[in-house]
């Protein structure tokens, strides 16, 4: 039974979900004992990085798919399905191209059964309210990707939905357009002219969360457990400027830099020791671009990264992994929402092209056990020569197949830069001989 007097709208208690193997085994974690709540009027953010599990754990809220372990329940009774009074907007806009803007507002509607009268006037309601007046007989196709989102908007509200959950709604769009959409729905939230209670929003964008949230809960990654929840006490319209603002963006940005003692490595700081480190796909050329950017001014060798992403125009899920395989390849320190070069980051900073190749080889062979094995193997056979797929599926022991590819990709791309060995493409074949 329904509790419809209750202040919390809905429960998310130790969820738990795993990626399919396909074969009924379950895979890698995705999820693992999250539990949240979201009250009425109040705007909840998911903030993380990618892969963390924010779009799963939407899509469970939702109904829409079903957890491991854990269950979610809706003003008191446990969700089995798609909930009626919950609605949602994509990052994608969903809008189906055939049909005008009127009959794509129209269509949640006509799923429930609404008089035809009734639907018209309150799709033509839901338009209007989201700034679209005048563009009712427009197909998608003739609009512009704000005005599209805008749609997708007008379609959730039109239901009355009492939660309205937003899967990274403007980040599909271009600053200015997303600006503009982000403000336009703050004004009409704040109003109480949008007809629901409360939202809950996916964003890995800190300063979206920190301008339009009552509370940003924080999820880890591999698997997303709930790192922080942190409560934002700011009053709208909030100033990016002030530094109450600042603060708390900062706060988050430490918070999303912070290891707990499971990420850890053997020295106590870092993490992926070993053959299985997973390595993102970065280039030698971004990496060397980044410290550049430390130490130069204003930075002088520790910057605070939300400045350092400010500057680079970076976004968080693209800064990180950079950030964090520097620190991996101890050529950066990052503690507290700040970002420091190690005195080999200063020197590789400072040197030319030769040096900084020496440089980067000495840490290649040290901190990543993979480049070393690579080189071992070819140092210890006669032809010096070794297939790639030697290498991957040893790597395959410890990770995914796409991931030990992208992981020897990199790697191969770094012992390139670093002429530690050489790689032929058409054979697929690792080598010293071919260095020189």
């Amino acid at each position: 039974m329904l509790d419809v007097e209750s202040k919390t709208l809905l429960e998310v208690n130790n969820v738990c979900q795993s990626y399919s193997n396909g074969d009924d085994t379950p895979g890698a974690l995705v999820l693992d004992h999250v539990s949240l709540r979201l009250d009425q009027n109040e705007i909840v953010g998911l903030l993380g990085r990618s892969g963390c599990g924010k779009s799963s754990l939407l899509r469970i809220v939702a109904g829409l798919a079903h957890p491991a372990a854990g269950d979610v329940n809706y003003r008191g009774a446990a969700v089995s399905g798609p909930i009626s009074n919950v609605a949602m907007v994509f990052q994608s806009f969903a809008l189906f191209p055939w049909l005008s803007v009127l009959d794509n507002v129209e269509l949640g509607l006509k799923a429930r059964k609404v008089p035809a009268a009734e639907a018209r006037k309150r799709a033509l309601a839901a338009i209007d309210l989201i700034g679209l007046d005048g563009f009712e007989s427009a197909y998608p196709k003739e609009l512009s990707g704000g005005m599209r989102q805008r749609v997708g908007f007008a379609r959730a509200l039109v239901v009355q939905p009492d939660i309205l959950l937003m899967d990274e709604p403007f980040s599909a769009l271009d600053v200015l357009t997303a600006e503009t959409l982000r403000t336009d729905l703050l004004d009409l939230w704040v109003e109480g002219r949008m007809p629901i209670k409360s939202i809950l929003m996916v964003t890995h964008n800190i300063e979206e969360a920190v301008l339009m949230c009552d509370r940003i809960v924080i999820l880890s990654s591999n698997p997303g457990r709930i790192a922080a929840e942190i409560k934002v006490g700011l009053q709208h319209p909030r100033n990016r400027l002030d530094p109450a603002f600042r603060q708390l963006v900062d706060q988050i940005y430490a918070t999303m830099t912070q290891r707990t003692e499971t990420d850890k490595g053997r020295d106590g700081k870092l993490p992926g020791i070993g053959i299985g480190m997973a390595l993102p796909r970065i280039s030698t050329n971004t990496f060397a671009g980044m410290m550049e950017e430390i130490a130069a001014p204003p930075y002088e060798g520790k910057a605070d990264i939300p400045a350092l992403a400010d500057s680079l125009h970076m976004e968080v899920d693209d800064l990180f992994p950079i950030a964090e395989t520097l620190q991996l390849l101890r050529f950066v320190e990052i503690a507290e929402g700040d970002i420091a070069l190690t005195a080999a980051g200063k020197r590789f900073a400072d040197a030319d092209t030769d040096t900084r190749k020496s440089v980067f080889r000495d840490h290649l062979m040290t901190y990543v056990p993979i480049a070393a094995r690579i080189k071992q193997v070819l140092d210890e056979r006669p032809s010096h020569k070794a297939p790639a797929s030697r290498f991957r599926e040893e790597l395959e022991d410890y990770m995914g197949e796409d991931q030990a590819k992208i992981a020897l990709a990199t790697v191969t791309n770094w012992g390139r830069y670093a002429e530690v060995f050489a790689y032929d493409e058409t054979s697929q074949m690792f080598s010293i001989e071919d260095l020189h």
